[in-house]
């Protein structure tokens, strides 16, 4: 007895020295969050008010998971909002045709979003075009189309029963369909980045592209895949939360923009490339969430909550500029 009771003590101080500093000061800071925020409220750690927050997190959680993807190579992606907004709409449009058209709604929204994320790989990858410019044109000629769409008025499709049962629904009692949706989202982005030659070629090209490539990698169709992933994400996420607020809506893809960002560089991943787990991006996820309800409980302006995410995305950069690689 005394001598497991060693290996296991023993085992402790190795899962410290291995665990990722970001990580921890990531889910350190949610404690401190739920912490101020049982201050303002008794009802801040109740489990129904933790399992809303995470039901709200989870449209974030989906949408960071294909940013991170990304940022670990080393780009960006600025179509976010759009390609969130035309999923969303597509799909909604897709249900207005009869059973088939809602059976049909969900793969419909998500294929338009892994679309739009071709577009943009085929951009970066093979056009060789900074992966900033040519995703804002994406976001812009998506805007454009989904304006076209819809005349500049707010849609008048309603999302259909099955994406609001995903969304707002009950699989397992007390717990919302949205949370597993992310635990899925969740369980195929560990295994993808921890158990495939593609997460480890991801990983690869964002320490050193060139590299990557002399060694044999396919480094276009890698970084188009992640594009293509990262859309379609972005995609399924807006469709889960059209289901959330029963249809979708003009610029509805705004406000996930630097959020998703700043919950990947908040969980460790570095925004130059090469780094990071996504466990931490978990805790980001869930970090951001808990810290914009505080915002908004204290009535912090949007303008404000905007500001903050900027500020903490510049802070990661410089301190990831600085920080020596570990891959």
């Amino acid at each position: 007895m005394s001598e497991m009771a060693g290996r296991i003590s023993g085992r402790f101080p190795r899962l410290i020295r291995r665990a990722d500093p970001a990580v921890v000061t990531a889910f350190g800071c949610i404690l401190l969050l739920l912490l101020l925020g049982s201050l303002y409220s008794s009802n801040f750690l109740s489990l129904d008010y933790l399992l809303q927050q995470l039901k709200v997190a989870s449209f974030l959680g989906v949408i960071a998971a294909g940013m991170m993807l990304v940022i670990l190579l080393g780009h960006i992606d600025l179509s976010i909002p759009w390609v969130m907004t035309a999923g969303a709409m597509m799909a909604c449009a897709a249900a207005g045709f009869g059973a088939v058209g809602a059976a049909l709604a969900i793969p419909f929204g998500v294929l338009c979003g892994v679309a739009f994320g071709l577009v943009n790989g085929v951009g970066v990858a093979y056009l060789r075009i900074p992966s900033m410019i040519v995703t804002l044109a994406t976001n812009v000629v998506a805007q454009g189309l989904m304006v076209v769409y819809t005349g500049g008025f707010s849609p008048q499709d309603s999302a259909p029963p099955a994406v609001r049962w995903l969304a707002t629904g009950f699989v397992v009692p007390g717990l919302p369909n949205a949370v597993l949706v992310w635990l899925a989202v969740s369980g195929a982005m560990v295994f993808l980045l921890g158990r495939t030659s593609l997460g480890r070629t991801i990983y690869g090209i964002g320490n050193s592209e060139r590299a990557a490539y002399l060694s044999g990698v396919s480094t276009r169709r890698v970084v188009m895949i992640a594009f293509a992933v990262c859309g379609g994400l972005a995609a399924f996420g807006g469709i889960l939360l059209a289901g959330y607020s029963s249809k979708a809506a003009q610029a509805m893809g705004d406000a996930y923009l630097l959020p998703s960002i700043a919950a990947v560089v908040l969980g460790g991943t570095s925004i130059l490339g090469g780094r990071g787990s996504y466990l931490g991006t978990v805790a980001g996820v869930i970090l951001i969430t808990l810290l914009q309800s505080i915002l908004s409980v204290m009535q912090m302006p949007e303008a404000g909550r905007q500001i903050i995410y900027g500020v903490v995305i510049v802070a990661m950069l410089l301190f990831y500029g600085r920080a020596p690689a570990s891959r």
